[in-house]
């Protein structure tokens, strides 16, 4: 059995917890953002359009993404933009388009999903073990770099060796090239590494179809069949506190390396 050196993990539901009521306010600021610019260069249009548009925009976004692709950041923006009026991002100048950017982007910020209490202790316990430590994350409605300013406030990013967004390479997880761009960043292979996170598909088939072992944090999706071995994971836990542990019983050490 090959050593274990690498360990990567999931971001959303597994070292921050989101919540439908912070997406929810996230996405007014989105709108109101947008409408705002959108007056100053002369068009003005109802909240409840812009809201049509954006749930236009986040339906198309994610059939990319089921697709195992995603767009990038500037580009999910100039779909939001062009679903409120068909050629509208090339009629507005680069400044309304950055004003509208810099909201959709900014919002994540003003409403964030909190990092899980046991985060920062977790990646201290895996960097205490010696193990490399990589993050793969589909970004959804929030750019990566957004992302990484808010970790290291949380004092987060510097236990990273490596952090793959899926808008920057604009592959989206279960795709296995995500998985692998991000494992040659960290020089290991599959079989060196184990993949935390709580999506079924995302995390544990997508990791386990590249080779690599998974964690998996039940409570946020269940597996539609718990006979299937493809979504069985190594070691089911119920949070993330679990996960030291768990990577320990499985990189075949104990939890003080």
């Amino acid at each position: 059995m090959a050593e274990i050196t690498t360990v990567t993990f999931d971001l959303w539901q597994t070292l921050l917890l989101d919540e439908r009521e912070l997406g929810e306010a996230r996405a007014l600021i989105r709108l109101e953002g947008a409408q705002s610019a959108l007056a100053k260069f002369g068009s003005d249009f109802d909240l409840e359009h812009i809201r049509g548009a954006y749930m236009s925009c986040f339906q198309q976004c994610r059939d990319v993404r089921d697709g195992g692709l995603d767009v990038d950041f500037r580009e999910q923006v100039s779909i939001f933009v062009d679903h409120i009026e068909p050629g509208l991002a090339g009629r507005l100048d680069s400044g309304f388009m950055d004003e509208i950017a810099e909201y959709y982007a900014d919002s994540f910020l003003v409403h964030p999903p909190p990092a899980h209490s046991d985060a920062v202790e977790v990646l201290q316990g895996i960097k205490d073990m010696g193990l490399k430590i990589g993050l793969i994350s589909n970004t959804g409605m929030t750019p990566g770099y957004t992302f990484r300013s808010y970790m290291e406030e949380r004092g987060m990013l510097g236990y990273f060796h490596t952090l793959t967004f899926s808008d920057e390479v604009k592959i989206a997880k279960p795709a296995s090239e995500i998985f692998m761009i991000t494992l040659r960043a960290l020089g290991a292979n599959p079989g060196q590494t184990i993949h935390v996170g709580d999506h079924v598909i995302n995390d544990v088939v997508g990791a386990k179809r590249c080779g690599m072992k998974t964690v998996w944090i039940s409570g946020f999706y269940e597996r539609e069949d718990p006979s299937d071995p493809e979504s069985e994971p190594d070691i089911t836990v119920s949070g993330l506190g679990e996960v030291v542990p768990a990577i320990a019983k499985l990189a075949g050490r104990n939890v003080l390396g």
